[in-house]
């Protein structure tokens, strides 16, 4: 008896709900993408290398190259199409453009996305690989260049806009001190088995 290699899935994007037939082995990008023309997250080393593709599910940044679409049914799905509100710029959004935070833009939406889950990851209070004092009672650790470089070394510019990109994560994150607190629990999710 063969398996199906197919399943009609419902997806939560940007507070709308999509429902669409999809091979098992779509990624997530692709059905962004290709079947529901939301073209702002680009597909660059489809290998999960670049963080073009930086998405935001259930507000944890991910690579939705590497993503299957029929593993994010169910998860809040936020694409740079879904950041602003209305025509108010999200913090980063705007922090990019007063800063001059891309240039050729290929990679801006992956790299918004991620900077959004990087002041929340911050916020948070979770370390990165450069933080000091990583015990939980030191509370966030300051977020110098340094800093952000480390949480944002996931997401690829080829034009090389590094100095302004950091410069719009650290304005952005002055914009908004307290984001992510609530939401982005520090403790760790229980598996589902």
């Amino acid at each position: 008896m063969a398996s199906s290699t197919s399943s009609v899935i419902t997806l939560n994007i940007n507070g709308e709900k999509y429902t669409l037939p999809v091979d098992h082995r779509t990624t997530l990008l692709d059905a962004l993408r290709e079947r529901l023309a939301l073209t702002g997250s680009k597909k660059g080393c489809d290998q999960g290398q670049c963080g073009a593709c930086t998405v935001l599910l259930d507000g944890r940044r991910a690579v939705s190259c590497l993503q299957l679409a029929v593993a994010a049914e169910g998860r809040e799905i936020t694409t740079i199409e879904g950041v602003a509100e209305g025509d108010q710029l999200h913090p980063v959004q705007q922090a990019f453009l007063d800063l001059d935070g891309f240039q050729c833009g290929y990679c801006t939406p992956g790299q918004i996305c991620s900077a959004i889950g990087v002041i929340q990851e911050h916020a948070a209070g979770w370390p990165s690989a450069v933080t000091d004092d990583i015990r939980p009672e030191a509370g966030p650790p300051p977020l110098t260049a340094e800093e952000i470089r480390e949480r944002m070394s996931g997401n690829l510019c080829r034009c090389s806009a590094y100095v302004s990109i950091v410069e719009a994560v650290a304005q952005a994150a002055e914009a908004q001190p307290d984001a992510g607190r609530a939401g982005l629990g520090t403790e760790p999710k229980e598996a589902v088995v």
